[in-house]
């Protein structure tokens, strides 16, 4: 029988002999052989040999020669090598919860200069260790508004991701609050309905910068408006995008989360991946998560501990800060080496590239008869194009030509069958946006003319 893990026959009998039994099966004994037949009812062992094989003709099922042009918030950007090299150095293998400070400096102070860097990078004054993903760090500081005006109310902008939406309206499904929505205009926040919906009832108002269709939008009024109500404003924002425009804490933001996988994360079909928060200090204590402090020791050594920690949350049920209490680590880990090695300069740099690459595929992608690129907005690398046929369908065809060619509206928003959002980053070449372009010119012209002249040819 192959074995995957280096113990020898000594160490498992050892190991036996601490716990107190004399066999593996005396582990088990506990449980009915009834129950065990139906729990372990286990296909026979392989060797490690067969198992790769196993997963290489599994993993060779998926779509990896697809070039993306996909986004919604995820998306296809470049990770430096050295990030997976440094994030699999012996000193990062420390306990999952850092509550003994002796034995983990290390993992506490990657997560400090995480913290710093995220609010670095939003303008805000203090961030926490991180949260699960983007969407539930949305719900995350929703709740925490609420918590903070013990009103009821949360205005939602149309802008901002559906995902994202339906993840609040998930978590608070049992709960008594009341969600309202405004619709967008020329792709950015309608205005006037929020200046209508905004009132004295109103915890929060949650905007997204770049939203949804890609616009980018400087929120400051809305934030003006709301705070003159007592209202708390909520910025969700795509933190590449923070290399050129401004930043939320300059709009005047009082929480602000974002999705991290852009920073240095894989895609991984869907994780895992990294919520971050920050907020401003005077409202740090109802921050959910947990929070990494900078200290001296008693040697006056320059050390690190977890400040501030809501694990009441196992006892206080509902009053509690989050009930959700995940700390995504490994991944906080990997975005701070990646904002390292790019730096202030590189990262901005990386911004420009995204948006240059973008602007150059709008400008081909204009050129194609039954595409029309919506520009009433600014945007960063990410826009959106209605065209003459159902974006579904024209995705579908695009994949058989190689490229995952965007994200359909209509999946999510009636009436916009022929919508579709198209992301580009910097990994993106001038070949393959070209490619693209031509793809999609055939797709949406060339059947119509093969079709035409077929007709032609038999009227003749």
């Amino acid at each position: 029988m192959a074995s995957y893990i280096g113990n020898t026959q000594k160490d498992v009998q050892d190991m036996l002999k601490v716990i107190g039994v004399k066999s593996i099966d005396d582990l088990f004994q506990d449980i009915k052989p009834r129950h065990a037949s139906q729990s372990f009812d286990l296909p026979a062992g392989k060797s490690e040999f067969e198992v790769v094989e196993c997963f290489r003709r599994l993993a060779s099922q998926n779509a990896a020669h697809l070039i993306p042009f996909i986004g919604g918030g995820y998306y296809d950007h470049y990770i430096p090598a050295a990030v997976d090299a440094i994030i699999s150095r012996a000193e990062f293998y420390t306990a999952y919860t850092p509550y003994q400070p002796e034995c983990s400096q290390g993992t506490l102070q990657a997560l400090y200069e995480f913290q710093s860097s995220i609010c670095t990078l939003t303008g805000m004054e203090v961030a926490n260790a991180s949260l699960y993903d983007g969407g539930t760090a949305l719900y995350e500081a929703a709740m925490m508004a609420l918590r903070l005006t013990n009103r009821k109310k949360v205005l939602l902008d149309g802008g901002v991701s559906p995902i994202y939406r339906k993840i609040l309206k998930s978590y608070t499904g049992n709960l008594h609050y009341e969600f309202q929505e405004t619709s967008v205009a020329h792709g950015q926040s309608h205005r006037q309905e929020m200046e209508e919906l905004l009132d004295e009832n109103t915890a929060a108002v949650i905007l997204q910068n770049p939203n949804f269709f890609g616009a980018i939008d400087d929120h400051s009024d809305i934030i003006k408006k709301a705070h003159e109500l007592g209202v708390l404003a909520i910025e969700s924002v795509y933190p590449i995008a923070l290399g050129l425009i401004k930043t939320p804490g300059e709009m005047g933001a009082d929480i602000v989360t974002g999705e991290g996988q852009s920073l240095g994360l894989p895609l991984n079909f869907g994780g895992p991946y990294l919520g971050f928060m920050a907020t401003r200090k005077e409202f740090i204590r109802k921050m959910p998560g947990r929070i990494v402090g900078q200290t001296v020791d008693q040697e006056g050594r320059r050390c690190f501990v977890n400040t501030l920690q809501a694990r009441e949350q196992h006892i206080r049920r509902e009053k509690a800060t989050s009930n959700i209490c995940t700390n995504m680590s490994l991944c906080a880990l990997q975005a701070v080496i990646y904002m390292s090695l790019l730096g202030k300069e590189g990262f901005k740099e990386l911004a420009q590239l995204n948006l240059d690459k973008a602007e150059f595929a709008r400008r081909m992608m204009e050129r194609i008869k039954g595409v029309e690129v919506i520009r009433s907005s600014q945007t960063f690398n990410e826009f959106t194009v209605r065209l003459s046929k159902d974006a579904s369908g024209v995705v579908e065809a695009m994949i058989g030509k190689g490229f995952a060619a965007g994200f359909p509206l209509g999946r999510y928003y009636k009436g916009m069958d022929n919508y579709m959002i198209v992301a580009v980053t910097e990994k993106r070449t001038k070949e393959e946006i070209l490619r693209y372009v031509e793809s999609l010119d055939e797709v949406l012209n060339k059947s119509n003319h093969c079709s035409s002249n077929r007709k032609e040819h038999v009227a003749s």
